[in-house]
């Protein structure tokens, strides 16, 4: 879908965190490239600058903003600077995330290093989602992409900060899902897989990938883009991959929801397992 300019979501406002470089980045080119008008937030604003200028650069308005998503208040601040300059957001994109910084098993790092992953991971989209939804609610339009990985659907023995944070990740967008029902506001969970940005290049767990094993960010982009379009609304709650055939997923979306698939969830050991009794 990369380089297939269509419009369609001309007349549409979004929101991405982490939006300075990587994924969020790359995620914001592909909405503005679709007519959205884009507000990047990251907390460096020389990179937030060069986003929004490429964005502008496809003819919708962008804005940049600086901000941490840790801070409590930010997002509040610049709300309303966003609604004047662009409009009522229509979509959500928590893409800002951090990694652990040190990769040892959790008895040998400082926890509060620790503790600060799970904060931001967590904690700012828990912010921006409590922010953002009400007005998406009374609406009765909105989309939010909370941008996940599948460490946080396994064990990641080196990288406790970052599995829980993701993992409590995708339990908020399925009590948000739940909450959500019947709104006309939708929520997933994306994951863009092993992408080459500053936070992976830092981690040695990924040295010896070869150059096959990467996935472009792009590939986020245009997820992002059918998401924010409404075309796999069948698959609200549910985990994606920015691999996933599209195609596929919408084909077998019945099959995945009365299967429940696709979501965080305990697993019975048998019919007779008395945790999922009746």
């Amino acid at each position: 879908m990369t380089g297939q300019l269509t419009g369609e979501l001309t007349g549409q406002v979004g929101i991405v965190t982490g939006g300075g470089r990587g994924i969020g980045r790359a995620v914001a080119l592909a909405l503005a490239a679709q007519g959205m008008a884009v507000a990047a937030l990251a907390r460096t604003g020389g990179e937030v600058r060069t986003t929004v200028e490429a964005c502008e650069a496809y003819g919708p308005p962008a804005l940049g903003l600086v901000a941490d998503v840790t801070d409590p208040d930010a997002l509040g601040r610049l709300l309303p600077q966003v609604e004047q300059r662009l409009g009522p957001v229509d979509l959500l994109v928590n893409c800002a995330g951090v990694g652990d910084p040190q990769e040892a098993p959790l008895w040998d790092v400082d926890v509060e290093r620790t503790w600060s992953v799970i904060e931001t991971n967590l904690g700012g989209p828990l912010r921006y989602c409590a922010t953002l939804l009400p007005d998406m609610v009374r609406r009765r339009r909105g989309r939010i992409v909370n941008i996940n990985s599948l460490d946080g659907a396994r064990p990641a023995p080196r990288a406790t900060g970052y599995a829980v944070s993701k993992a409590a990740l995708s339990r908020l967008t399925d009590c948000l899902h739940a909450a959500l029902a019947g709104t006309g506001v939708s929520v997933f969970d994306l994951s863009p897989g092993l992408v080459r940005t500053a936070m992976t290049a830092g981690l040695g767990r990924w040295a010896d990938v070869p150059a096959a094993g990467w996935v472009p960010a792009e590939r986020t982009g245009d997820l992002v883009v059918l998401l924010a379009a409404g075309r796999l609304d069948a698959l609200a709650g549910r985990f994606l991959h920015a691999t996933d055939d599209p195609a596929v997923l919408l084909a077998r979306a019945e099959q995945i929801v009365k299967a429940d698939a696709r979501v965080l969830r305990l697993v019975p050991y048998g019919e007779d397992d008395p945790l999922f009794a009746d």
